[in-house]
């Protein structure tokens, strides 16, 4: 087989972050390849079922341990979209608060720009996908911004039936902001929420990247090219220039793709462990890791589930969206719960069906038999969930590395390894209790916490970014500070991770770098 032909951008992946970079740098003229491990989905192959919808979820996980392991398959992409695909579009914005955690209150990293710097990328992300929310009702916990494209989606009884129990409590809401159309939007309909976000969605509603900036690559001449596993990132003699990606396409060839800029835009797991295999004489420890950290810093969200049963005909709980029609900030301050620090976003109510990880039947794991038929029954119409997200701390020790077993190439395989520390207890404990009062003002006749112990949910962290190349791998950009023509892209670059979904501000991020590596593109590719 041929040698592939020198490229402008190499990509690793083609999830969201990966499809911002292509398409800002194929609009600005270059030659774009994305190398995708897994397939190339179309738009025809996304079908509303729960089982066909874990086709989306990696078929490759990593190698998971520690006391609180990472749920890596549920929370993982694979193909063309990544994550994105299968993701429930929930659209929260970090605060001003999470962009400054060590120097306003000694815990955690420091972002490299504040939530100013990224505000616009915020309010264009909005225009460019398209976002439905209440951009003034949001702003009583943020900074004002521009309005969002369409209104707030729908909301369904199931989700209203917390109003009130918020309201008892003084906890003030907003209608959540998502990443769904709530009307016709650049020739996307509006959803008909049928709550199957995470089977994906074939009609384009909600905005997964093969509608959006993927697309928008592919119409600049950007490649996908399905099936290719990424082993390494190539370096000069001198180690001081990468000069393209060793990758084995779907015959199992290796091939070499030169590029003049390669950007690792992979999950968390994956673009350390590219980094730590493409060790050199020139970089023993790894690319872009003689300080050490390439593969720390791994966090993710605890999630508090509250489950509450009304007593009315029917809520509609199997209508509606996966993410969110209320939420609220009003807990998201660092240190508003006694003795633990972090912050917390309330949530709901996501449409639930009989089965999967978030259905009916696995809200009450202990009733069998006819107990669990009369429950399903009675849960179909009447049952509601409630959520919190939780912040976990950036911990140097919840990382990444390479583990003994290999894959069918001869690379060693990821190792992830994770513990929450008693903060991030804490906050799920505080949660869970504030989350049954507030099912009990609600008026739910039954009501449950799920609290075996808290669920690991959106991974970001592996190769945070800083200011410095003492205390971090690349910087605000997504440039590596050791290799000026290696990039970064993704919730790996994340130094901390707030409460709230990460996908809003990993576009933000991404469209901030991809812009800026595009103005520079002579003094950065050389």
């Amino acid at each position: 087989m041929a040698t592939p032909e020198k490229v402008d951008v190499a990509i690793v992946g083609a999830g969201a972050s990966a499809s911002v970079f292509a398409s800002v740098l194929a609009r600005a003229g270059k030659k774009v390849v994305m190398l995708e491990q897994g397939p190339d989905w179309q738009n025809g192959d996304l079908i509303s079922s729960e089982i066909w919808g874990r086709r989306l979820k990696t078929v490759n996980p990593a190698i998971l341990e520690g006391k609180d392991r990472l749920g890596y398959s549920y929370n993982a992409g694979w193909g063309s979209g990544g994550a994105a695909t299968h993701y429930f579009a929930m659209f929260p914005r970090l605060l001003p608060s999470d962009f400054n955690m060590k120097s306003a209150y000694g815990r955690g990293l420091d972002w490299p720009f504040s939530y100013d710097d990224l505000a616009p990328y915020y309010d264009r992300v909005a225009q460019d996908i398209g976002v439905s929310g209440d951009a003034k009702a949001e702003e009583r916990w943020r900074p004002p911004g521009q309005p969002y494209p369409m209104p707030p989606i729908r909301s369904f009884r199931h989700g209203d039936v917390w109003l009130k129990g918020f309201e008892a409590l003084g906890i003030k809401t907003a209608r959540a902001t998502t990443a769904i159309n709530s009307q016709d939007y650049k020739g996307r309909p509006a959803c008909v929420y049928d709550g199957w976000c995470n089977a994906g969605c074939p009609i384009g509603a909600l905005a997964n990247p093969s509608f959006t900036y993927l697309a928008e690559a592919r119409r600049h001449g950007a490649e996908v090219r399905p099936f290719s596993t990424v082993t390494r990132v190539l370096t000069n003699d001198k180690g001081d220039r990468v000069t393209g990606i060793e990758y084995y396409d779907r015959e199992k060839q290796r091939q070499v793709q030169e590029a003049s800029i390669v950007i690792l835009a992979a999950f968390v797991s994956q673009n350390p462990r590219i980094l730590l295999n493409s060790a050199t004489d020139k970089h023993p420890q790894g690319l872009a890791n003689a300080n050490g950290l390439v593969g720390r810093y791994v966090m993710a969200h605890t999630g508090a589930t509250i489950w509450g049963m009304f007593d009315e005909p029917d809520i509609q709980n199997y209508m509606g969206v996966l993410s969110a029609m209320h939420w609220s900030y009003d807990r998201y301050g660092k240190t508003a719960r006694p003795g633990v620090f972090g912050s917390i976003l309330w949530h709901c109510s996501p449409a639930i069906k009989p089965n999967d990880i978030g259905g009916i039947a696995n809200s009450r794991n202990d009733l069998f038999g006819q107990a669990l038929v009369d429950f399903i029954k009675r849960g179909s119409r009447q049952l509601s969930r409630l959520q919190a997200f939780g912040e976990e701390l950036p911990n140097p020790d919840n990382r990444v590395v390479l583990a003994g077993e290999k894959d069918e190439f001869g690379f060693p395989l990821a190792r992830i390894n994770h513990s929450y520390d008693q903060d991030a207890i804490g906050v799920w404990q505080q949660a869970c209790d504030e989350g049954l009062q507030i099912a009990k003002a609600a008026g739910a006749t039954e009501s449950w916490a799920l609290r075996a112990a808290p669920p690991t949910i959106h991974m970001v962290g592996g190769t945070a970014m800083g200011r410095s190349a003492a205390d971090s791998v690349a910087n605000g950009y997504g440039q590596t500070h050791e290799i000026p023509n290696l990039w970064l892209a993704g919730v790996t670059l994340f130094p901390t991770e707030g409460a709230v979904n990460p996908t809003y501000t990993m576009y933000a991020a991404s469209l901030r770098g991809a812009e800026h590596l595009a103005a520079n593109w002579n003094a950065i590719a050389g």
